[in-house]
Parts: C-alpha cells; sequence; structure tokens
C-alpha cells in the first residue's frame, strides 16, 4: 500500500466542461491517500457537478462566490490560498487558462490563483475541444504561463471528446493527475 499524504493541503478548482465528472474520481483518490481537500468551482462548473457532490467527497464547504461570507473566512482567497500546499485546476477550460495567463481575476477560481503568488504551485490539467486546445492564442497563453515555474501543466490526452470527434482535448486521468500531484509536491 502506498504511503499516504499527512497534513498536505490539495486546493481543486474545477472550471465548467463536461469532464468536471472526472475531478469527483481525483477528489475520492485523494481523500484516500490522506489528503485534506477543499474544492472551488466556478459557476459552469457548478452546471455540470452540483457543489453537494464535491462537499460530500472533500467533507468541507464548497466554494463558489467569491463574495460569499463564510464565519469564519471574511477573504476567502486569501484563506484559501493561505490553507493550500499546492492547487489543481481539473478540468482546466479554455476561459479560465486565458485569464489566469492575463492576470484576470473575476471570480473566486481566478481571484485565489493569483493570491496564490509564486509560493504554491498550480498544476493544470485542461479539457477543451481539440480545436480550442490547437487555437493560437490559448497556445500563447499555455506557453506564456509554463515560463512561471509554478504553473505545471498536463497536456490534454486524445480520445472521444464531447463534441462526438477523436481528438486531443481529453482531461488527463484522475490516477495520472494523482501522479502529477504526487511529483509536484516533492
Amino acid at each position: 500500500m502506498a504511503k499516504k499524504a499527512k497534513n498536505k493541503n490539495i486546493l481543486i478548482g474545477v472550471c465548467g466542461g463536461i469532464a468536471a465528472y472526472k475531478t469527483c474520481e481525483l477528489v475520492r483518490l485523494l481523500i484516500k491517500n490522506g489528503f485534506a481537500i477543499k474544492v472551488m468551482m466556478t459557476e459552469a462548473a457548478a452546471k455540470f457537478v452540483t457543489p453537494l457532490t464535491f462537499q460530500t467527497l472533500s467533507k468541507n464547504p464548497v466554494y463558489i462566490d467569491m463574495f460569499q461570507v463564510l464565519k469564519e473566512e471574511s477573504t476567502q482567497h486569501i484563506t484559501l490560498s493561505r490553507w493550500a500546499d499546492l492547487c489543481v485546476i481539473a478540468p482546466l477550460s479554455a476561459n479560465t487558462l486565458s485569464k489566469i495567463a492575463s492576470g484576470i481575476s473575476d471570480n473566486l477560481l481566478t481571484t485565489v490563483v493569483c493570491a496564490l503568488g509564486g509560493k504554491t504551485s498550480v498544476v493544470l490539467a485542461p479539457a477543451m475541444n481539440e480545436n480550442m486546445w490547437k487555437n493560437p492564442i490559448i497556445q500563447e497563453n499555455v506557453e506564456k504561463l509554463k515560463k512561471f515555474k509554478k504553473y505545471v501543466f498536463m497536456n490534454p490526452q486524445k480520445g472521444e471528446l464531447a463534441c462526438g470527434i477523436y481528438g486531443e482535448g481529453r482531461m488527463p486521468e484522475p490516477k495520472d493527475i494523482y501522479a502529477k500531484i504526487k511529483t509536484a509536491l516533492r
């Protein structure tokens, strides 16, 4: 049996996309291996998987609204950024990738990533249509983020996409993201 993580806090960001269902399995895998998990979702992500699902799996509140004040957290973006030993965004949408690359902080997820500064690594697991992934602007944003050690990219996988075509754009499998997390924490 693999050695369980002790006292490692993983902040999971979930963007809107059909691949969000795979993130449920990633959360289960991380919990099973001893990680503490908190989940933040974009509003679009909550259209694909309910916050209740992630709350049940992580045993923690799910964070969506930047202005929702919880009793113990008046500045969620700062509290979450200080809590995290590592951040993982899976699936990472083209929209959120571009916002992060441009320094746009207009929702809780992008604001937390900005507040992480340079101290905490962010594993990025993109998922989108192949044409979106290969769009020169998206690729330029990927290269822009790769210049910073903080961002750990995983390329999307080839396979059947939600639109019915076969191509590059599938979110990496949860076991592969888990392996990347373990490497990133070293």
